[in-house]
Parts: structure tokens; C-alpha cells; sequence
């Protein structure tokens, strides 16, 4: 099992959990009515927005095969 994540996916998932998780614990200690634990969260937040809308906007698709070479599937 690897702790250090390598795939986009699973930076992805962590920042969210991280996010979500301090989100969580913030109001589970009542400190989230200071306005640093409250700023510190909603930047990671709209840091997170911004690397999604990044990557969605560069996510090309993928065509499992060429249209100039057609394959009989009807084995």
C-alpha cells in the first residue's frame, strides 16, 4: 500500500477529504467562527475549484480506435 498518492485521482480524493474533514472538525470544536480557520478552509476550497476547472478545461477524450481502420467485432 503506497501512503504518498501518485495519480491525480487520488491527490484529488485527499484534498477533499482533508477539506471536508477540517470542515468537519472545525464545527465539531466550535472554531469555526475565527475568521483565520474560516479563510484557511474557504481558500483550500477555491483553490480546489480552480484545479478542477483547470484540469476539466484540459481533459481531451479519447477514441479507443482510429476511424480510418474499421475491425470486424462480430467474432
Amino acid at each position: 500500500m503506497k501512503l504518498i498518492p501518485t495519480s491525480k485521482n487520488a491527490i484529488a480524493l485527499y484534498c477533499v477529504t482533508g477539506i471536508a474533514f477540517g470542515f468537519f472538525a472545525a464545527g465539531l470544536f466550535k472554531i469555526l467562527d475565527y475568521f483565520i480557520v474560516k479563510a484557511s478552509l474557504f481558500i483550500s476550497t477555491g483553490i480546489l475549484f480552480v484545479f478542477a476547472f483547470n484540469y476539466a478545461l484540459k481533459n481531451d477524450t479519447k477514441k479507443n480506435r482510429p476511424e480510418d481502420t474499421l475491425q470486424d467485432d462480430s467474432h
